[in-house]
């Protein structure tokens, strides 16, 4: 008894004594770098993130990055962006940026050779990229890939870095670093940089040095009221529906009602290149007491996308954009703009993945889009930014937090997680708390914003779809920065037709009693659309 009371004694010691501190010899080091800020104290614990700036000589610094167990020198006059460390580590000035990657593929099913190749298919794209130099070579020891390209000048972008450079350097077949250099110049002066490359020991861990908060909007009175409504702190979780045929039609959907005896106030459009603003589809849904998250995606169906992003920064859609702003403002109310949504997916035509790895392109045409709907005094627009929960390619260059915009381009977070089921191969069957749990719980670290689900479902093949929806409503009122879930009520087919993941919540008599069973928990706000 007394060796288990001990025993006993240890755990919670371990459990409330604080971390333990190590002192950190940076040797020449002129500045430390803990979590993201200066520190004047050399120690650190477990879980800190930690880097250290040396100088080597006149002109050129050493930064030693122990979270990520690497170091490199660079030119010293540049400055460092640490916040996002355990995505990247930034080097920068005025005319050129320097991106620093680790991948870290042990517990998945991707390898460091996999990795260089997908990494680089936008160069089938030969129209817009032109190859420089494409070897092997050799840093830290090891065989690594160079890489160097440039594109044409895009005449929206003020300073464009339209010269790349980038090398993969695989630690070992599981584990690999990624250079990034993006210029405005050629690149003809890094290569010595790129070979100081060295593999250190890790020390401490690599953190998310950051967090966003919502600005201020000039928003119409109506669109003010709006947002307090149903984003306000103390507003309740709303529902919302995707139905194809409504608001053009509301035929169905009057009836999907009736039988669920549930009114959604949410409704979602998608939207594409190939058809001007909604304008008569959003004052139908207004005129029937609803209201509209308005979906563009940034492309076209059934032609070459390839150079889209590069187009719209060389101002080919300003018309449309213009009109676009223009029609919103006609409108006058309330409109959720969920622009290019899913964006860290390959299936996206606006993924970096599809333009030089580089997701500030993004950032750019989605600020760009913005200014626009300033310049034209839009002041009833509502800017949902909306990630997929799983990152496609699974890679660091293309994680979810390299395409946020900027505080004051964004008012609305965006969570989607499907559950698609086992159709494919390589699917699984995912509940929902197993998406939404770590999700929510991830995007409350970095984002002061309230959130809603634009888009979700569940299949119904390979698993019972019926206890998956009792287990969202069970679930969904603990997420209390949650304010409209919105179901997609619609299939998605496979490439010769067949339906591959059936989303309906009309499928059958056991889905929609489980809808019947869970929505009256979420009946509508009492004053919903009182600010008609």
């Amino acid at each position: 008894m007394r060796k288990n009371s001990c025993l006993f004694a240890l755990f919670l010691l371990a459990i409330f004594l604080p971390p333990l501190f190590y002192p950190l010899d940076a040797g020449a080091a002129t500045t430390l770098i803990k979590n993201g800020a200066i520190a004047y104290q050399p120690e650190y614990n477990s879980y800190d993130d930690i880097k250290a700036i040396a100088t080597l000589k006149p002109g050129i610094n050493r930064l030693l990055d122990y979270s990520q167990a690497y170091s490199i020198d660079y030119p010293s006059h540049m400055n460092i962006d640490a916040s996002l460390s355990q995505v990247k580590t930034s080097l920068w000035d005025d005319k050129t940026c320097i991106e620093i990657y680790r991948d870290d593929f042990s517990q998945t099913v991707h390898t460091a050779a996999a990795y260089q190749y997908y990494s680089n298919q936008f160069l089938n794209n030969r129209k817009d990229h032109q190859i420089q130099e494409n070897r092997s070579i050799t840093i830290a020891g090891v065989k690594a890939h160079l890489l160097r390209w440039q594109r044409s000048k895009l005449s929206r972008v003020a300073g464009d870095k339209n010269y790349y450079m980038s090398v993969e350097i695989p630690r070992n077949s599981k584990e690999v670093y990624t250079i990034l250099i993006k210029s405005s110049s050629p690149l003809e002066c890094f290569l010595p940089m790129v070979k100081s490359f060295a593999f250190i020991d890790k020390k401490g861990s690599s953190q998310i040095n950051t967090r966003y908060k919502k600005k201020d909007k000039a928003w119409n009175e109506e669109t003010k009221a709006f947002y307090e409504q149903y984003f306000g702190p103390d507003a309740s979780l709303q529902w919302g529906i995707f139905e194809n045929s409504a608001p053009a039609s509301m035929d169905y959907l009057n009836k999907l009602e009736e039988n669920l005896e549930y009114r959604f106030n949410f409704l979602v459009l998608y939207k594409t290149f190939d058809a001007p603003f909604p304008l008569e589809e959003l004052q139908k849904a207004y005129e029937e007491q609803k209201y509209v998250e308005l979906t563009l995606q940034t492309m076209w169906y059934n032609r070459d996308n390839s150079s889209v992003t590069y187009d719209i920064l060389n101002g080919h859609y300003d018309n449309f954009f213009q009109d676009y702003a223009e029609k919103a403002r006609q409108f006058g109310h309330p409109i959720l703009f969920r622009l290019n949504n899913e964006m860290n997916g390959d299936w996206c035509v606006y993924s970096s993945y599809y333009s030089s790895k580089d997701s500030e392109l993004f950032k750019e045409v989605w600020r760009y889009i913005y200014n626009i709907f300033q310049q034209n005094q839009v002041d009833n627009v509502i800017w949902v930014w909306n990630p997929h929960d799983l990152s496609f390619p699974g890679f660091m260059w293309n994680h979810y937090l390299n395409y946020f915009p900027g505080e004051e381009y964004v008012d609305i977070i965006g969570l989607t997680g499907y559950n698609t089921g086992t159709y494919h191969k390589g699917e699984i069957w995912r509940g929902f708390r197993q998406i939404y749990d770590p999700l929510y719980e991830e995007y409350c670290r970095y984002f002061d914003y309230p959130f809603m689900i634009s888009e979700f479902a569940c299949s119904s093949v390979g698993g019972n779809k019926a206890l998956w929806i009792e287990e969202m409503f069970a679930q969904m009122g603990k997420y209390d920065r949650i304010k409209v879930a919105i179901w997609f009520n619609g299939v998605d087919f496979d490439l010769v037709g067949r339906a591959a993941r059936k989303y309906r919540l009309d499928e059958g008599p056991a889905i929609i009693e489980a809808f019947q069973n869970g929505l009256p928990s979420y009946k509508p706000d009492p004053k919903a659309n009182k600010t008609q």
